[in-house]
Order: structure tokens, then C-alpha cells, then sequence
């Protein structure tokens, strides 16, 4: 019940400091395209890091290391939203460069889609 409870109260955290995340990085975002002082998106990369080691200090999962994860809950390598979106933000440019978005864009899209549902679902 500990752990359950410790749960709870880090899923408050962590949902209050998304709530104020969320204005605060776009005010440091528009602030830094207009600061010419310093470099472009540099304050709404440091909201970035400041958001990063607060989810670090609380540490939201940190529970589940008491037990071996099963087979499903394993990280893969090359699984992140952030690999999903570099993948397509490539085919769009290829295609962009090839003359524009097509059919076939669309096809390269879904195939890829489809690839990144079955490596979530296991099936690689």
C-alpha cells in the first residue's frame, strides 16, 4: 500500500508540474524567438532541462525496479515517440525534395506507421 500510495502522490506531482509546463514553455518559446541577446529557443530549452531533472528528481517509476519488468513492459531499442517523429519528419522532406507530398507519400506514411504499431505490439 506504501508504494501505491507514494504512486499516487507522484502522479500529483507530475500532473501539476505538466499543467504549468505547458504555459510556461510556450511564454519561454515565443520570449526566446524575440530575445536577440542570446541564442534562438535557447530559454525554452532550458524550461526543457529544468522540466527534465524535476521528472528525474520525482522519479515517478522509480518503484518498479523492486521487481524484474515482464517481457511486454521491456524497452526496445529504437522505440520513443521522438524516433517515430524523426522518421517521418525524413520521408516528408524526401518527398518534399522529390517534388512535393503524393500518394505515395501517403503510402510511405502508413507503411511506416504500421511498422512502429507492430514493433509496439511485439511483432517485430
Amino acid at each position: 500500500m506504501r508504494d501505491v500510495a507514494v504512486f499516487q502522490g507522484k502522479l500529483v506531482l507530475d500532473s501539476v508540474k505538466d499543467v504549468l509546463l505547458a504555459p510556461i514553455s510556450l511564454g519561454a518559446a515565443i520570449y526566446s524567438l524575440f530575445n536577440r541577446e542570446e541564442e534562438t529557443g535557447r530559454q525554452f530549452y532550458e524550461v526543457l532541462h529544468t522540466a527534465r531533472r524535476f521528472e528525474d528528481w520525482i522519479n515517478k517509476y522509480g518503484d518498479a525496479d523492486r521487481i524484474p519488468p515482464p517481457g511486454f513492459a521491456r524497452k526496445r531499442e529504437g522505440e520513443s515517440v521522438d524516433i517515430m517523429v524523426e522518421r517521418l519528419e525524413e520521408l516528408v522532406k524526401r518527398q518534399y525534395e522529390r517534388g512535393g507530398l503524393t500518394a505515395s507519400a501517403k503510402e510511405a506514411i502508413d507503411r511506416a506507421l504500421d511498422s512502429v504499431h507492430a514493433r509496439v505490439r511485439g511483432r517485430n
